[in-house]
């Protein structure tokens, strides 16, 4: 691999790099402006990459992609909007799915796994999640999974079921609609 090019910035780049180096409160924003920095005092990707203890990879990635003339390249898109693969609808959607039997949308099965319903809302979405993305999503909304091994419901006293999953009912659309209550 040959040397890098030194002095490849122009003295404003330069300037203006170290300016955004002291004023940045971002440390991967820091690290990314050290490493072009480095570069152009003519440093090799793996001295900066042992100097700054990163990888070397990370080095080789910013050294290429890393614009001195545009600053915004060094920042992560993430921070400027909150990114949430999983919209607002997608969760509306995911929650209504899981109350309902698979039965009723013309499944086979009779219960619903993490991974079925990533499967499921792919399809209806086009948004492409784990099944542990899903169960994260599920957590966060008070909701459990729990697999019965046995239905005991013939064993209990059908006006008290009956009473139970009312008031069940009542308190999962409160959970849902105020969950601030729970």
């Amino acid at each position: 691999m040959p040397p890098p090019a030194k002095n490849f910035l122009t003295p404003e780049q330069v300037s203006k790099l170290q300016e955004a180096l002291k004023e940045s409160n971002l440390p991967h924003v820091r690290e990314r402006i050290l490493i072009i920095l480095l570069q152009n005092d003519g440093k090799p990707q793996h001295e900066i990459a042992k100097f700054l203890g990163c990888s070397h990879r990370t080095v080789a990635y910013w050294c290429m992609h890393g614009d001195p003339d545009n600053l915004e390249t060094l920042h992560n898109k993430r921070e400027y909007e909150p990114y949430r693969k999983a919209t607002p609808e997608y969760i509306e959607l995911l929650l209504k799915t899981v109350d309902q039997e698979p039965s009723s949308l013309g499944y086979e099965f009779g219960k619903w796994t993490a991974e079925r319903l990533a499967t499921y809302l792919t399809e209806k979405t086009g948004i492409d999640l784990s099944s542990s993305q899903v169960r994260r999503i599920l957590k966060r909304k008070k909701y459990s999974y729990i697999w019965a091994k046995y239905d005991l419901e013939d064993k209990q006293n059908p006006v008290d079921r009956a009473k139970f999953k009312e008031k069940l009912t009542q308190y999962l659309l409160i959970a849902r609609e105020q969950p601030e209550r729970l």
